[in-house]
């Protein structure tokens, strides 16, 4: 099974998005100096835009994440330790998710949304690759 189709399970769903907007959170609160102070700050702009956005957009992008890491996640499932190998490839994950991200921030009906994109994007690759072994671990509390 995919980890596009293991996560189209709608309580598994739910689950998952619950996680990654934790996840998202705890990444942004360890960040700190000035660019964390920017991300912050950025990450609060979004967040206000309305109660539930980053819920909102997490699910909405999920599915399109999912099928982006699903090679990668095959190929880590075939190590003898699959988490390692997951976590390994962080710079493949990084630009697996981001591709998604990119791609929609560009179409975002939000000016609010892009600008602070735009400005959070250079920093991005790293921190996202920073999240990848908890993103590794959350997709095998969920997916196994």
């Amino acid at each position: 099974m995919s980890l596009a189709q293991a996560l189209s399970e709608p309580d598994k769903r739910s689950a998952v998005v619950d996680d990654c907007c934790t996840l998202v959170d705890r990444e942004v609160s360890k960040k700190s100096g000035f660019s964390g102070v920017i991300i912050k700050a950025g990450y609060r702009t979004v967040k206000g835009i309305k109660p539930g956005f980053i819920r909102k957009v997490v699910d909405s992008l999920l599915d399109e994440w999912a099928t982006g890491l699903d090679p990668i996640w095959s190929e880590a499932q075939q190590a003898p330790v699959p988490l390692e190998a997951f976590a390994a490839e962080h710079e493949r994950v990084a630009e697996a998710l981001l591709g998604v991200t990119d791609a929609k921030s560009k179409n975002a009906k939000s000016a609010i949304v892009r600008s602070t994109y735009d400005k959070l994007r250079p920093s991005a690759k790293r921190n996202v690759e920073e999240a990848v072994p908890e993103l590794g671990a959350l997709l095998a509390k969920h997916v196994g």
